[in-house]
């Protein structure tokens, strides 16, 4: 039988693009003058395999006869063995042989290249092989079937080649020959931070920019859009902020600031701890906190909405955390910025929003936040909208009530908290409320700390009994804990309840005391 390899799943299994390959896929490249896929050149590629692969074979068997055991041969005939990798031998000798089980036969004497001399049976008309035609064409997996099969392995591969490839570029899931780029001038650049400037900075997509260039006749509008976002990406005045499957452009310096420099009390301090030291009912704790720089990951929503706790630092800052629950709400993409709306659930009105992956935040809710009276550890519900590119936010208003609730203050820049009864106007978690509304005073105490290094053993020696004098037991929760030194200091609650475990004593619930103190 004609082995074809790319019939085995042994051969997909180990492929390996090789230089032909890349040449081919060029080739295509330059042949459709558009940029493809990388599904397009995958399957391009199966095709390309298999083609080659049936040429090779037709080149084989045309230089002899195939070999079957039940087949006659003459001296000085040239054979081809498919089972020897399609080796081929000349017939030197033939010989009769017997065998009791089969009887009389002929054995071939066959000289393979350097000389080697092997025998094999011919005339037998009782043996399996002859029962075993060559593979008819259309008995063979077709490119399609194999591609079904096999595809993601391959399109891993071709796509981990052509990105080491310097001939290759990727734009919005396309690859296309870098120098079959249709050139854009500084001018045409010029012009498109133009329009952009025009629309407020964006975002706008790349058909909205390219209208206004002159780009040479006959060129494809596909290539001129993939050579313009190549062009515009490899400029620093423009920022490509679309979400995945789509590309939009931002000019750089109309970015909302903290996009750009994110703010420093987002950053979260480095304090390593192995969680494996805490409990079941701290790791539950820290998973239902869902912090975006916790090792943990939060045990997933089953729908939406998505409702988390509004934490000091993304009050302060008029963000929400990229945090593991929340990662399935807001779009994604490649880019490090993604610029989307917010819609207000109550009033639908529209917010520009920003995702920020590296930092793991989402910026635009600052006005928001200061328009609703959303105190630190309100309830917020997020859920994807209809339309793509677009989260519904909403908090849960209530009747303005006076509430005895933990208020931070500053004294000597460091902090102190008191019960004091304050006007709410929505729902919010008990444990993690805190009125922390002078943004400017409170930073005092973060310099503070910054300022002397202190560690965050430090930090939580200073707010325990500011938190403890509170309760009549003396005790504090874990999760009101982390709500209050994030005043202070960035930090996932990992380490505070590390912290806890090492140096507090607890009382059952997640609630702690200060050793020597035994709640009433």
């Amino acid at each position: 039988m004609i082995r074809r390899n790319t019939q085995t799943p042994a051969y997909w299994e180990k492929f390996q693009v090789t230089r032909e390959d890349i040449d081919h896929l060029s080739n295509l490249l330059v042949e459709r003058e558009v940029p493809l896929k990388l599904d397009d050149l995958a399957r391009a590629l199966v095709v390309y395999c298999c083609r080659e692969e049936e040429q090779h074979v037709a080149h084989e068997l045309s230089k002899g006869t195939l070999y079957l055991p039940g087949n006659t041969y003459e001296e000085g005939e040239q054979i081809v063995f498919p089972l020897l990798e399609y080796a081929t031998a000349q017939v030197v000798a033939i010989r009769d042989g017997y065998n009791p089980e089969h009887g009389a036969f002929r054995v071939i004497q066959a000289q393979f290249p350097g000389g080697r001399l092997r025998e094999f049976a011919a005339g037998l008309e009782n043996h399996p092989l002859n029962d075993m035609p060559p593979v008819e064409q259309e008995s063979l997996r077709t490119p399609a079937d194999l591609y079904q099969e096999h595809g993601p392995r391959i399109r891993a591969v071709l796509g981990d080649r052509l990105a080491a490839d310097p001939g290759f570029i990727q734009l919005a899931r396309e690859w296309f020959l870098k120098d079959l780029l249709v050139e854009i001038s500084e001018g045409q650049l010029n012009l498109a931070e133009a329009v952009l400037d025009m629309a407020g900075g964006g975002p706008l997509p790349t058909d909205r920019l390219i209208g206004d260039l002159d780009l040479p006749e006959g060129v494809d509008p596909r290539l001129g859009v993939f050579s313009l976002n190549y062009a515009l990406q490899e400029d620093a005045r423009f920022d490509e902020v679309g979400p995945a499957g789509e590309v939009l452009w931002y000019l750089r310096r109309l970015e909302p600031l903290p996009v750009l420099d994110p703010p420093l009390h987002l950053s979260p301090w480095v304090v390593e701890y192995d969680h494996r030291v805490l409990d079941e009912t701290m790791l539950n704790l820290e998973r239902r906190l869902d912090d975006e720089w916790s090792d943990l990951i939060a045990l997933p929503e089953t729908a939406e909405p998505v409702t988390i706790v509004l934490a000091y630092p993304h009050r302060r800052s008029g963000t929400l955390p990229i945090s593991s629950r929340l990662t399935q709400v807001f779009p994604t993409g490649r880019t490090h910025r993604i610029r989307f709306l917010f819609r207000d659930g109550r009033t639908g009105k529209e917010i520009p929003g920003w995702v920020v992956r590296e930092r793991r935040f989402i910026y635009g809710l600052e006005e928001w936040y200061e328009q609703n009276d959303i105190p630190v550890g309100a309830y917020i519900d997020l859920q994807q909208a209809d339309e793509p590119g677009v989260v519904i936010i909403r908090h849960r208003p209530t009747r303005p009530r006076r509430e005895w609730v933990r208020v931070a203050t500053v004294q000597d820049e460091r902090l102190t908290f008191e019960m004091t009864p304050f006007s709410i106007s929505c729902e919010y978690d008990e444990l993690m409320v805190v009125v922390a509304d002078d943004f400017l005073s409170l930073s005092t105490v973060s310099h503070r700390v910054r300022r002397e290094r202190l560690s965050l053993e430090k930090v939580i020696g200073e707010i325990f009994p500011e938190l403890a004098k509170l309760s009549p037991q003396g005790t504090v929760h874990a999760a009101t804990l982390y709500s209050a030194v994030n005043v202070a200091i960035r930090t996932p609650p990992g380490p505070i309840l590390n912290v806890l475990r090492d140096q507090y004593e607890l009382m059952g619930d997640n609630y702690w005391v200060m050793h020597g103190r035994s709640a009433a």
